[in-house]
């Protein structure tokens, strides 16, 4: 295979694989696996301590338990912008290893000492260890799998930072259920279910210190690493100059901000809620691991469900349906109830979770990228210590109520009330995004959603790429080909690298479909085979010029890509326009433009101007009116993705719209660039 091609990515099951086949990164994945598990353990044996500690009281016990989750956030709001720096200056193997052994020792310490200044003054400093332990982790990774397998390493870590949630959910129920049954092997006592939950988690420390410590291959820290010193609100100002541009990363940030503000309120009264529908330490950890299956269903099947929807408007469609299950939460007064509708509370909010931070990585500019990160990143934690400040005040101002209509009673507490609310604005944020974002304005909600289930959607808006892809589609005699050289010469100018290519005929197999699909000689070629001839020019015109360009950052302009193949062979030929969709999609691996400009213009005027017309521009003026109306309607369909030109106009009148539509493009639009019109007579 030539050097200059990409092989095919393979499956994600192969590639997590693939690197835990690595002996040195499949030994620190299990220390992360265990301490991971062990982490979530001790996060609800110390919500639920927190709960008994605090004497019972209502109100007590809803700020009691908000507390422990402030104290796990607040180091890293002040702590987190240099603990990367000081963790670089050290020996990583050494500094991971001394940060699990003191974890081990706050958590068997939390039993013993048994009060409420130690439970927070534990929680804190076991954050503060994190912090440094974390980036010591992040700098190791790349050295023991490499740059190739970075990325499947990633997701190897994320499935063991929270696949274990529900885990470890189901092993504090057990513990809960079966706490005396437990003691009784000891000749000595050793607690509550909540005391045996954090000796466990220390032993996790422990265990992941001891498997780290053979880890040899960890190298030290490169102290001349990229410092990493910016302050919160430094961070916090210039992440807010790059966002305030663009409306629709407005949008996006906004509804992130409001999908954490819903979820720490669950997260800070989610023991309370419990107790008012009468369970448990037991069902806490059944409600609390309701809500990480849910996650992990939403992240790993939500983008498949929905694989040819827009981001932008599953974004603001799942946070919308995650507020209206948590309002549905906080009306249930069934805790078998309560725990369904978890489930698919946290299901949407994972979709939310990975949609916002997907488009985040596709929409946001690179030189801007990490500053944004940082931005929401830092406004998501200060949002979280607010909301779980304030969540259990508007709880325990509440209090609980209790109102009897005829014979039947109902209680109505404050959790349920704040949970009640925190839905209602997740809701309304969300709603606010979706039209925030104005994404497909003119189909109704309902039958994208249809559409996007039975794959019929044109795709999905701002496919990933590194650069800019740029397709050119209309009827016949429309002046793409004009047009796609004078916006090659433009780009130049602005100092731009640009690839130049047209289908069918784009690569040395194409050239030879090429005469196959437009010369007179072919004679009648079916409508199907001629789809798939089209296809195959396409998957291979992507594959050996488009991506490996775009992996470059170049600019790509392409003279026709897949819309044409809606348009002539959905339309013209009368095939079902969804049929030949999905095949390009396939072919191309759903790679979509970053634009795609249509030149409109009358079908006759464009017939009118060829001469010597070949065998597609020979088909009768009805098949090429079909085929403008169908560009049209894709174009209405993604009025983000599509900019349509009115071909009546000069040539200089089409390429100024062009040109002004393009510079508007957040990887383009960079001011330390001259721009230049260009044309040519």
């Amino acid at each position: 295979m030539p050097a200059s091609l990409p092989t095919p990515a393979a499956p994600a099951q192969d590639a997590t694989r693939s690197v835990l086949a690595i002996p040195a990164f499949r030994k620190l994945w299990n220390s992360m696996v265990f301490s991971s598990l062990g982490d979530w353990l001790g996060l609800l044996a110390t919500t639920a301590l927190a709960a008994q500690l605090s004497g019972g009281s209502y109100a007590t016990a809803n700020f009691a338990i908000a507390g422990v989750f402030i104290a796990r956030l607040l180091p890293a709001v002040f702590l987190g912008p240099i603990a990367g720096v000081i963790a670089d200056r050290f020996d990583r193997r050494k500094l991971m290893v001394t940060a699990d052994i003191f974890r081990a020792g706050l958590y068997i310490s939390i039993p013993i000492v048994n009060t409420y200044f130690w439970l927070y003054a534990a929680m804190i400093l076991v954050e503060c260890l994190t912090l440094f332990w974390s980036p010591a982790k992040e700098a190791t990774v790349p050295n023991l799998v490499g740059k190739d397998k970075l990325e499947s390493a990633n997701q190897a870590s994320l499935l063991a930072a929270y696949g274990t949630a529900p885990v470890a959910a189901i092993l504090f129920s057990l513990l809960t259920l079966f706490a005396s049954a437990i003691e009784s092997l000891f000749p000595f006592s050793i607690g509550t279910s909540v005391d045996i939950a954090l000796y466990a988690n220390a032993a996790t420390f422990a265990f992941a210190a001891f498997t780290i410590w053979g880890l040899k291959e960890i190298p030290k820290g490169a102290a001349a690493e990229k410092a990493k010193d910016e302050n919160i609100w430094k961070s916090l100002h210039d992440g807010w100059k790059s966002v305030s541009e663009t409306k629709l990363i407005r949008g996006l940030v906004v509804g992130m901000i409001g999908a954490f503000s819903a979820a720490g309120a669950v997260i800070g009264l989610a023991r309370t809620f419990v107790g008012d529908l009468g369970g448990g330490d037991a069902a806490y950890g059944v409600l609390f691991g309701a809500v990480f299956t849910g996650l992990a269903i939403g992240i790993a099947f939500g983008p498949k469900i929905f694989a040819q929807f827009s981001r932008r408007r599953l974004f603001g469609a799942s946070l919308t349906t995650a507020g209206i299950f948590l309002v549905l939460l906080a009306l249930i007064p069934n805790l078998v109830l309560a725990v369904f509708t978890v489930i698919f509370l946290g299901a949407f909010s994972g979709i939310t979770w990975v949609t916002g931070f997907t488009m985040l990585g596709m929409e946001v500019a690179d030189e801007v990228r990490g500053r944004t990160f940082a931005f929401v990143q830092s406004l998501i934690r200060i949002t979280l210590v607010a909301v779980l400040a304030i969540a259990p005040a508007v709880a325990a101002a509440f209090g609980v109520h209790t109102y009897k209509i005829q014979n039947a009673t109902f209680n109505f507490n404050g959790a349920q009330v704040t949970i009640l609310i925190a839905g209602l604005i997740a809701s309304i944020i969300g709603a606010i995004s979706y039209h925030q974002m104005k994404d497909r304005p003119s189909v109704s909600l309902w039958s994208d959603i249809a559409n996007a289930l039975k794959g019929e959607l044109g795709g999905i808006t701002g496919a990933p790429t590194t650069g800019v892809f740029i397709a050119f589609e209309g009827g016949e005699g429309t002046g793409k080909s004009t047009q796609s050289k004078l916006l090659k010469e433009w780009l130049e100018a602005r100092g731009e690298n640009v690839v130049l290519s047209r289908e069918p005929g784009g690569t040395d197999l194409g050239q030879g479909l090429r005469k196959i699909l437009l010369g007179h000689e072919t004679g009648v070629i079916s409508p199907r085979a001629e789809a798939l001839l089209y296809a195959a020019d396409r998957a291979h015109h992507v594959f050996s010029i488009i991506r490996p360009a775009l992996a470059e950052g170049k600019v790509v302009i392409t003279d026709r890509y897949f819309d044409s193949s809606i348009a002539y062979q959905g339309a013209g030929r009368v095939l079902a326009p969804g049929e030949v969709a999905r095949i390009s999609r396939w072919a191309t691996e759903s790679l979509f433009p970053t634009l795609t400009i249509v030149i409109d213009l009358p079908a006759e005027i464009g017939i009118g101007r060829l001469h010597n017309p070949d065998r597609l521009e020979a088909e009768p003026l009805a098949f090429h009116e079909r085929v403008r109306q169908e560009f049209l309607q894709l174009a209405r369909l993604d009025p983000e993705r599509y900019l349509v030109v009115d071909g009546k106009q000069t040539i200089q009148e089409i390429h100024a719209a062009i040109i002004a539509r393009v510079g508007e493009l957040p990887a383009l639009n960079k001011t330390d660039k001259p721009a230049k019109k260009i044309f040519k007579r």
